[in-house]
């Protein structure tokens, strides 16, 4: 079995709520770090601030700082220069019964600080409710702050994607632009 087959068949079979969220947490970890390192550095999981009081799911720095021939850098570096990406940051949401709603949207958002950078990546068990993707345009429209919402079957995506030769983060810059066209 190839290792883009077991991530998916470890996907489905991941629990949703509560009994997997450590599950959920490790192999979408696993997962990013298959797909983007390198070009991003290898992850900080449950990096916490100085005090303590914010705890990040994973955090991946991107030291795409400069223009390179590259082809894996290259959307990291456009992210760099547009969103000042620094410190791509990763939130997972494996929620069963419970929304994901505009709490969620605001927690990831508190967690991005100038020096991490104006981009998040939500990933999420199942897709966020409206009132997620209304709050989400609300940080955009006072802070210039993109999050993203990624599903599993995004991250299957991704996974084919790399096994094809392709570069995964195209739907990133994809999803940027989606956000980017319905944003009011």
């Amino acid at each position: 079995m190839s290792q883009v087959n077991d991530f998916i068949q470890r996907l489905d079979a991941c629990p949703l709520g509560r009994p997997g969220w450590s599950q959920f947490e490790d192999l979408c970890t696993e997962i990013i770090d298959f797909l983007f390192v390198p070009p991003l550095s290898q992850t900080q999981r449950q990096a916490r601030t100085y005090s303590g009081v914010n705890r990040r799911d994973a955090i991946f720095p991107n030291r795409n700082m400069t223009a390179t021939n590259d082809p894996n850098a290259k959307n990291w570096h456009h992210l760099f220069l547009e969103l000042n990406a620094r410190m791509i940051l990763f939130e997972y949401k494996n929620y069963d019964n419970t929304d994901i709603g505009h709490e969620e949207v605001n927690q990831t958002r508190n967690y991005m600080t100038v020096p991490m950078g104006r981009l998040a990546i939500m990933i999420c068990s199942k897709e966020p409710v409206d009132s997620a993707h209304r709050q989400r345009n609300t940080v955009f429209t006072q802070d210039q702050k993109v999050i993203l919402f990624l599903t599993k079957e995004h991250l299957k995506e991704m996974l084919v994607m790399k096994e094809r030769g392709e570069q995964p983060s195209d739907l990133i810059l994809d999803f940027v632009e989606r956000f980017y066209v319905q944003h009011e």
